[in-house]
This record gives structure tokens, C-alpha cells and sequence, in this order.
């Protein structure tokens, strides 16, 4: 077993992408946003892959489970936090759908890891 396969996952590769294009888009968020909408959505986006990561490094299946569904609980929070952020006018349509349709991608992936981890914790 490779010692941190969680970097050859998919899901993994896509959150941390994700992140970036979180980051890049928090640069038109108003300046008061700093210490609230846009560092709580900073510190959500990161922990998708964090959790990720942690999660396959632990020894048991209930505990890798355990972090992908905090993986997946925060992915929710940064959809509910653009949601807000398009409502406040922060971005545009055009830029929450892509957002969006990211999400959706990751929320399968991770459904898919879900599903796997299950089989081996209840075969």
C-alpha cells in the first residue's frame, strides 16, 4: 500500500483544484468580508481534500468513513456560502454555476469513495 495514496484519488485532485478557484474567486469579495463569509468559506473549501487526506490515513474503515462524510459536510457548507455570496451580489450566476456544477462532480466522487468504504466495513 502506498503511503499517501489519497493523492492519486481523483476526488482529491478535483477538491484541491477547487480550492484554488475558491481562493481566486474570494479576490472580489468586498474587503469586509474578510474576517466572515470569506474566511468561512476558506476555511470549508480547505477542508474538503484535508479531510480527504486525513481520513485515508486513519487504520479503520469507520474512521475513513467518518472524515469523508465531514469532507462531504463541508463541501454542502461552501454551496450553501456561494449561494449567500451570489445572493449578496458577491458573484455573478454565471460564476455560482460553475461552482455549482464543481460540487457536483466532487459530491459524486465522494459518494463513490462513501459507497466503497462501506463495502469494505460491511462486506
Amino acid at each position: 500500500m502506498e503511503i499517501f495514496s489519497f493523492r492519486s484519488l481523483e476526488v482529491y485532485k478535483k477538491s484541491r483544484e477547487f480550492v484554488k478557484e475558491i481562493y481566486n474567486l474570494l479576490d472580489k469579495f468586498p474587503k469586509r468580508e474578510q474576517f466572515a463569509l470569506s474566511d468561512q468559506l476558506r476555511r470549508a473549501v480547505i477542508s474538503v481534500p484535508s479531510n480527504i487526506a486525513e481520513g485515508l490515513s486513519r487504520r479503520s474503515h469507520k474512521e475513513k468513513l467518518h472524515f469523508i462524510e465531514i469532507s462531504y459536510g463541508s463541501l454542502m457548507e461552501v454551496l450553501c456560502q456561494c449561494e449567500i455570496a451570489l445572493d449578496l451580489k458577491y458573484i455573478e450566476e454565471g460564476e455560482f454555476q460553475q461552482i455549482e456544477t464543481r460540487i457536483q462532480v466532487i459530491s459524486k466522487l465522494l459518494s463513490g469513495l462513501r459507497k466503497n468504504l462501506l463495502t469494505q466495513l460491511n462486506p
